[in-house]
């Protein structure tokens, strides 16, 4: 499926860049517990739209690497665009990619000609929890302290792909173990992961200024923090509409690619040509 693989240079690493189709681009950041691999069934809908799709492994996931050194996850985005000749592109972040993306936007806002946020997070929101949820996140908390990585990645898989409270068998067996062998090496003690240089400033203190047009998805059984952080974009950007699927949790673009392909292409058909 892949119509070309790169691996671009960037200060202390490389990055290993995917590209699929032709037309106006849509550039793809996954999840923390995730690499480029979680797009996989996103990227043909995308395609057949009429959208060469970019995507990438982000520092020290998949196939990218690292050393061990202060870096900027929004330079980083930025050099995958220019790797590819893209000025602006609409960019699609799940999780901590949409994290990524809303800091790039921020601090590069001519890079980008739309912005999709998928179960993301905001950099200075503190969204609530259950207390089903905190229970989880501290359970989860003490196997990392304990260098437990099976009982970390099980439970990053139920917290994540099945979505809290939720059984099992929800999510096909193929994604919780697809997600599960994505995951795994990610949390190797071992691994070296660099220091991402953050913003200097609170995004949330500057959604406002956002001016192109943002859609907030997020999956009705995804955590509370998460769901409260789509209601404050909706409420804080202008140009922000959000939107809710239900039955899905974290992982919109494994459990949901068709829905999630066919809220991007509508979303983005209004702009046009944008590069």
């Amino acid at each position: 499926m892949p119509t070309a693989t790169r691996l671009i240079a960037v200060p202390g690493g490389h990055l290993n860049v995917v590209i699929d189709g032709e037309g106006p681009p849509i550039l793809l950041v996954h999840a923390g517990i995730v690499d480029l691999r979680a797009w996989d069934e996103l990227v043909p809908r995308l395609v057949a739209a009429g959208h060469r799709v970019i995507r990438y492994d982000c520092r020290g996931f998949g196939s990218s690497t690292t050393s061990d050194v202060q870096y900027s996850n929004r330079a980083d985005l930025r050099a995958v665009l220019d790797a590819n000749g893209v000025e602006r592109a609409v960019i699609v972040g799940n999780s901590r990619g949409a994290m990524i993306a809303l800091d790039t936007i921020l601090e590069t806002p001519e890079r980008a000609a739309a912005f999709v946020w998928v179960g993301g997070g905001i950099g200075g929101f503190e969204g609530r929890a259950s207390v089903e949820e905190l229970a989880l996140f501290e359970t989860a908390d003490a196997a990392e302290e304990a260098h437990d990585i099976e009982t970390l990645v099980d439970l990053e898989v139920r917290i994540w792909v099945d979505g809290v409270g939720q059984p099992a068998t929800r999510v096909p067996a193929q994604i919780r173990e697809a997600v599960r062998a994505m995951d795994l090496p990610l949390l190797n003690p071992d691994r070296i992961t660099g220091t991402p240089v953050p913003l200097g400033w609170s995004a949330n203190d500057r959604l406002g200024e956002i001016q192109v047009p943002v859609l907030a998805v997020v999956g009705a059984l995804d955590v509370l923090g998460t769901r409260e952080a789509a209601i404050r974009l909706e409420a804080a950007v202008p140009t922000a509409r959000r939107v809710e699927i239900p039955d899905v949790a974290h992982m919109v673009g494994m459990e949901a690619p068709g829905q999630l392909a066919d809220l991007i292409i509508d979303f983005v058909r209004p702009l046009g040509a944008w590069a």
